[in-house]
């Protein structure tokens, strides 16, 4: 019976893991699912299937997994996303020279990879607006950028070498003369994505982080976001960028169309993404 058990256990193991449910948490944590068909029939050219691959920022996952999905139920192309960190991303498709769409945090990325001649054509998306992430009821009173140099602080804040949240981050706190040492001083994590920031605030792991707005509107039920005043802040601006080495440039100029459409862009502005200016 024990061995019965022993070797059921791993089975088991796998089975959840690779089950929706325990891909859902991998997506929390910013990581890509495996590879599924988004459903529907794939739209064929000749004998294959017409399928994209599409490098997302994290940050941007709850909005373009329903594009993605509402794009392939209205044209049948299967369209494959890999989520990660914007600098990761950005690696990545130079490294491999594959794929078919790029959609980092910030135009950033897009304005590198067509100095290097890898972007066929580019649209904006919408606008990352970066907020004080605190804990329920800001029990350490965070109200400006200064507070988070305080002693005992404990913060989080993105990697800038892997995501634009960690870029961006910098590039405020250096535009305020907050005291850079002292805030080193206080971090205690260090992430990857954004998504790992709002997961370890509402763990009660850290104080207070540096998010977009976007994701501070998924943890609203646990967290509260403290605004950044605009003459303080740094606004992202996300567009989405057609690979100069696609192999399926109409689909993924379709794709970019719809994304930046009015039915497109009805859905990042459900999941409280900004697709005006903000003022």
């Amino acid at each position: 019976m024990r061995k019965w058990i022993f070797r059921q256990a791993p089975r088991a193991c796998a089975e959840f893991i690779a089950s929706p449910e325990g891909q859902a948490v991998f997506g929390r944590y910013g990581f890509s699912p495996a590879r599924q068909s988004t459903g529907g029939q794939a739209r064929s050219h000749g004998d294959a299937a017409t399928t994209l691959r599409l490098y997302c920022g994290a940050g941007l996952r709850p909005a373009v997994a329903e594009i993605v999905e509402a794009f392939s139920q209205r044209t049948g192309i299967v369209v494959e996303c890999d989520y990660a960190g914007s600098g990761m991303l950005m690696s990545r498709v130079k490294l491999n020279r594959e794929g078919d769409l790029f959609l980092p945090g910030d135009m950033w990325y897009l304005d590198q990879m067509a100095a290097e001649g890898m972007i066929e054509s580019r649209a904006m998306i919408s606008y990352f607006v970066p907020v004080l992430l605190v804990g329920r009821g800001n029990p350490k009173t965070i109200r400006t950028l200064g507070d988070l140099a305080r002693p005992g602080v404990r913060l989080g804040l993105g990697n800038p070498a892997a995501c634009e949240i960690g870029r961006t981050t910098e590039r405020i706190l250096a535009k305020n003369a907050v005291d850079l040492e002292a805030v080193r001083a206080n971090l205690v994590f260090h992430s990857v994505t954004v998504n790992e920031l709002g997961l370890q605030l509402q763990t009660g792991r850290i104080d207070a982080a540096i998010v977009w707005d976007a994701i501070a509107a998924q943890y609203a039920d646990s967290c509260d976001s403290v605004p950044i005043p605009i003459a303080q802040n740094e606004v992202s601006h996300v567009a989405i960028g057609v690979l100069r080495f696609s192999k399926e440039k109409r689909a993924a100029e379709e794709f970019a169309e719809f994304a930046t459409g009015p039915e497109g862009k009805a859905i990042p502005r459900r999941h409280h993404y900004q697709v005006e200016p903000p003022e």
